[in-house]
């Protein structure tokens, strides 16, 4: 199982750097900017996680691998995207919207099935725990670089996003309870991608007002 965590891990550390390295393009931040918003959206949820369950120092900063991963993805993006603009091809917004959105959706599951399996395996079967520790592992990276870039944040306004995770949470701890890590590993990630792709293809949202506004 250790194995297959550190895989799971690095997938997510990938796909939440991608993630953030495109939105720091999108931004047009340097390229300091964009491995930095690469590093915080991959490491930021486990940050958080491990705050809240009293790991000190985050396993962000005892190993060196997951912010290295972070910088190498990024730069990678980098690379590859002034490579394209030198030869005249620049991306496409809306592959560039679909890869954003599918490295993010990717990221989610897996951070967030990561957050509630090292709740699990600290506190056992506290369930109220291991799903608020799987979110917070899942949105947090998401949301701080949603602040910095002063955005937003999806789980605030957009497609279903903490919900997701939410569901993808209960469904990890069905195959968690019978002991059976492996498959809740596969289940919830899958349970959070799909709920996440599905709600931004269909435009699902949570009820909103909108034109609601309340003068100061």
């Amino acid at each position: 199982m250790e194995n297959l965590t550190l895989v799971l891990e690095l997938i997510g550390t990938v796909a939440f750097a991608i993630s953030g390295a495109l939105t720091g393009l999108k931004k047009e931040t340097d390229l300091l900017g964009v491995i930095l918003l690469g590093i915080i959206t991959a490491t930021g949820g486990g940050i958080f996680r491990d705050i809240l369950l009293g790991v000190f120092p985050p396993a962000a900063f005892r190993n060196p691998l997951y912010v290295l991963t972070a910088t190498i993805t990024s730069l990678a993006v980098f690379v590859i995207a002034a490579v394209q603009m030198k030869h005249g091809r620049l991306a496409n917004i809306s592959s560039s919207k679909s890869l954003l959105l599918l490295m993010d959706s990717v990221g989610l599951g897996v951070f967030t099935i990561m957050g509630v399996q090292t709740a699990w395996t600290m506190f056992g079967n506290n369930g109220f725990l291991c799903v608020f520790s799987g979110v917070i592992t899942g949105v947090g990276g998401g949301l701080l670089r949603d602040m910095i870039v002063s955005v937003l944040p999806d789980i605030f306004a957009k497609h279903i996003y903490a919900v997701a995770a939410i569901i993808g949470t209960e469904a990890e701890l069905i195959f968690l309870r019978v002991n059976l890590p492996k498959a809740g590993a596969i289940a919830g990630i899958l349970t959070v991608a799909a709920i996440r792709l599905l709600a931004a293809h269909y435009e699902w949202d949570l009820p909103k007002l909108k034109g609601y506004r309340k003068d100061v």
